[in-house]
């Protein structure tokens, strides 16, 4: 079992770092510091085998915060058939 604390990003809407809870963000690269913006705590869970989350793989968790110290969850792609709907539809105003 792990501990983890999860940040959001201050810069980028459903973008989250799991860290372990003992180290904090410190194994966290400046880069990617620099990228997520300011870290916004959310929560701390215990994170364990056959848990099941909302959008990543628990296993894919873990093994990331073994080996890089940090997990980052990015945000989901956004729905390109939206797009579909309105074709004839301008960026700055709706026909």
């Amino acid at each position: 079992m792990l501990v983890c604390s999860i940040y959001r990003s201050s810069r980028k809407d459903e973008m989250y770092l799991y860290v372990d809870k003992r180290e904090g963000l410190k194994s966290v690269p400046d880069a990617l510091s620099e990228m997520f913006g300011k870290a916004q705590h959310i929560m701390d869970m215990p994170i364990i085998k056959g848990r099941k989350l909302a959008r990543v793989d628990v296993d894919n968790v873990l093994e990331s915060i073994r080996d890089k110290g940090y997990f980052l969850q990015m945000p989901p792609p956004k729905e390109d058939y939206l797009l579909d709907l309105y074709p004839n539809r301008p960026e700055t105003g709706v026909r």
